[in-house]
């Protein structure tokens, strides 16, 4: 009852939202300093949106800034390379470095966890230290080495250590990108004069927001084609191009944006607010515990007035109010990261074939992008009238809802892991072995052992299954007695073989291979990690014939001796089969298949064949992914865009940057959160993790419900002159989300 009242109902933690906040223009802080001087040097040149009327006729004709274009250029390329990495690297992980699928998640939340951790680092640096172009330009040539050297790592010939080069590119990018992330927007922010160019200004987001995004897209989309459909260093993939070439583009990109250098307005160091905070909180907890007994106080951090003003310490009281609402979010965050990750290696068990265009695992990643730009208008215009109509209208509300939209996305994903788990081959368990005889003779065979109903027959240029249990000792011996049928074709010698537990066996029966004529070994059955389909030739010929597989662009993708047998991992398509040049069979393998061709050369030298699937392709259709993308955005739209809005809303003028600092530590420890669960492997079923996900997620938002519901607004009002500072329009609003989207 608790939570539909809070959803259907006004509650106070929100009435502040749509009223003005005012915030001193004159009271004193820290060192004698009047809160305008605590303020950054982007914060000072905000206008009171209730001023822009009186600026605009006002305006002069200031020409665009032509720093600008070399800033959106460099912004271009490095979400080119960005996006398009992060979009490829948990298969890249797994498929190349042959991570397993948890570890590959743990690497890639690692990074998030580092490059949202530095944000706070970033931002004092930049701020107290170095500046705003000296920090962007300081640690891109750190961000472009981590590329360089992911790229290098990629390319077989160079022989380097591939795993060890990759972690060192991932903690280069993550600390060049994690220390400019936060001065990034507000370097192009400084080089328009306000309230002037306050037209612009706003101009200059769009084209930033358009540049990022657009560069996001492309990469999303291109990346991953260039990964798995071209050839190079005799690879099924080629990593180094899909890092490679974006890696280049951005190094050029950064060149670009050096050379701007002369036209760029770059402002001084002008103090870190964070810091200051964290001051006063430390300055609060020592002197708090030297004399919470012999001079009690009202609240913890007034134990810091010695030292700071009060009007600063009541800024930070309501920086620690909202930072309590904050401590529910990374759960959120949580869900939301595992659309590069999880959802990424779900869908490499899904079919994408499209007939003409196949549908890469990694490129369902485009479609959060894709829907968050129709989705912003849409919210505007129809849905936030709708929640409206039942009582949704406030912000905590909406973000709570957005909480519960990602929980249900991870049901539905769930839901689809769970259909998926039904097309997986079923694998041999402790105490039980599985067998497969494949025939590769132009007879049908009867085969009897020295087990309990474990006699069968198996057809000509066909394959038997069957299981069994072997009990506690973890091997059984069996005798195989294997009589023909037919009266024109031998029996093969009584042969004994071992059964291991939880193992799956193959038979080969080939009499042209008179040295090895029953042939036993350790089948493949479980569905390719890497998503290609498997191809093998169990081939009763000379043993001296040459096997070729050729693709249907005429390229010879594998070849090998006839009597190898090695299973081979292929690209999904149409392949003929060669033996010693001569075509014998055309098969086409799908995404996720294991494939047997038995071949038999008879008396008079003809081919006859047959192929056999081991294991069955994917063939639950990648679009099933889609409802899951669209319920995660629609919550992102939702949490995002109406967090961000609050925290503007609320936080005093001074705080407002720090606020932005902790906004992206929530994303950080939500990666750390996904570290934990993987790293402890507690579920069998990827599709019960996904479920727990969700159970943790509903319950976040339920403990954020009490802790919103408890929320004191912020009502700060000065005692003398005002500055009135109005909660973000609608067009602002689309700015700050989309913010959020580039970070």
């Amino acid at each position: 009852m608790f939570v539909i009242s809070y959803l259907i109902n006004p509650i106070a933690d929100n009435k502040q939202t749509t009223d003005e906040v005012q915030i001193s223009d004159t009271q004193p802080i820290a060192n004698g300093k009047s809160m305008k001087d605590g303020i950054s040097e982007a914060e000072k040149t905000i206008e009171p949106l209730s001023n822009v009327s009186e600026a605009e006729g006002q305006i002069k004709n200031l020409p665009y800034p032509k720093s600008v274009f070399f800033f959106l250029n460099n912004e271009f390329f490095r979400s080119v390379y960005f996006f398009g990495m992060q979009t490829v690297l948990v298969l890249y992980l797994s498929r190349q470095l042959l991570y397993s699928d948890d570890d590959a998640t743990i690497i890639f939340h690692v990074f998030g966890v580092v490059n949202n951790f530095l944000c706070v680092l970033g931002a004092i640096i930049s701020d107290g230290w170095l500046g705003i172009f000296k920090t962007i330009s300081y640690f891109s040539l750190v961000y472009v080495a981590g590329a360089a050297l992911i790229a290098l790592g990629a390319v077989p010939p160079l022989n380097l250590p591939a795993r060890t080069i990759t972690l060192t590119g991932l903690a280069l990018i993550g600390l060049g990108w994690g220390m400019m992330k936060p001065s990034i927007s507000a370097f192009g922010g400084d080089q328009f004069k306000l309230p002037e160019q306050v037209k612009q200004l706003a101009t200059f987001f769009s084209l930033y927001y358009f540049a990022v995004n657009a560069g996001a897209l492309i990469s999303i989309t291109a990346t991953p084609i260039l990964r798995e459909d071209v050839y190079c260093f005799g690879e099924q993939e080629c990593p180094s191009l899909a890092f490679g070439a974006p890696a280049i583009l951005t190094a050029v990109s950064l060149f670009i944006f050096i050379l701007g250098r002369p036209f760029y307005k770059s402002k001084p160091p002008a103090g870190n607010v964070v810091m200051l905070v964290g001051k006063t909180v430390g300055n609060a907890i020592a002197t708090k515990w030297k004399e919470k007994k012999t001079n009690p106080r009202e609240h913890w951090l007034d134990y810091a007035d010695k030292k700071y003003d009060r009007q600063l310490i009541g800024d930070v009281k309501v920086l620690m109010r909202i930072l309590v609402l904050y401590l529910p979010l990374p759960v959120f965050w949580a869900l939301f990261d595992q659309q590069s990750s999880r959802w990424t290696i779900q869908a490499t068990r899904m079919d994408g074939d499209m007939g003409s265009w196949d549908i890469k695992p990694d490129q369902m990643q485009m479609l959060n992008p894709l829907l968050i730009l129709a989705f912003i208008p849409l919210y505007e215009l129809a849905f936030y009238p709708l929640l409206g109509l039942v009582g949704i209208r406030r912000p905590l509300q909406k973000l709570t809802l957005g909480g519960i939209f990602a929980g249900i996305a991870f049901v539905v994903s769930g839901m689809v892991e769970l259909q998926l788990e039904k097309t997986y081959p079923v694998l041999p368990s402790a105490g039980n072995a599985q067998l497969r005889v494949y025939n590769g003779e132009l007879c049908d065979y009867s085969i009897t052992t020295n087990l309990t109903n474990f006699n069968f027959d198996v057809a000509s240029l066909n394959m038997y299954k069957n299981s069994t249990d072997i009990g506690s000792e973890g091997f059984l011996y069996v005798r195989f007695d294997v009589t023909s049928k037919s009266a024109s074709c031998d029996s093969f010698p009584n042969q004994t073989f071992i059964f291991n537990s939880s193992t799956s066996h193959y038979l080969f029966l080939n009499s042209k291979n008179t040295a090895q004529p029953l042939v036993w070994g350790v089948d493949t059955i479980s569905k390719p990690s890497r998503g290609y389909p498997l191809g093998r030739t169990l081939a009763n010929v000379d043993p001296s014939r040459q096997i070729d597989w050729k693709n249907k662009k005429g390229t010879i993708q594998h070849t090998e001796p006839a009597n190898l047998r090695n299973i081979t991992e292929l690209k999904s398509g149409t392949y003929q089969i060669l033996v010693d040049n001569v075509e014998i069979a055309s098969i086409y393998l799908k995404v996720g298949g294991i494939y047997t061709i038995l071949i038999n050369e008879d008396s008079s030298g003809q081919y006859r064949n047959n192929v056999i699937v081991v294991t069955e392709p994917n063939s639950m259709s990648i679009f099933w992914l889609i409802p899951q993308y669209v319920i995660m955005t629609l919550g992102e739209v939702l949490f995002s865009v109406t967090g961000l809005e609050f925290s503007y809303a609320q936080a005093p003028l001074t705080m407002k940057s720090v606020l932005q600092a902790c906004w992206l530590l929530t994303m950080a420890f939500g990666n750390l959160l996904v570290i934990i669960i993987a790293k402890l492997s507690l579920f069998d079923s990827q599709a019960y993790e996904f479920f727990l996900f969700a159970g943790l997620m509903f319950v976040d938002m339920i403990v954020f419900m009490f802790v919103a519901y408890r929320y004191k607004p912020n009502t700060l009002a000065s005692n003398s002159e005002t500055e009135t500072l109005t909660p973000p329009e609608k067009g602002e609003k689309d700015r700050i989300y989309m913010a959020t989207l580039c970070d």
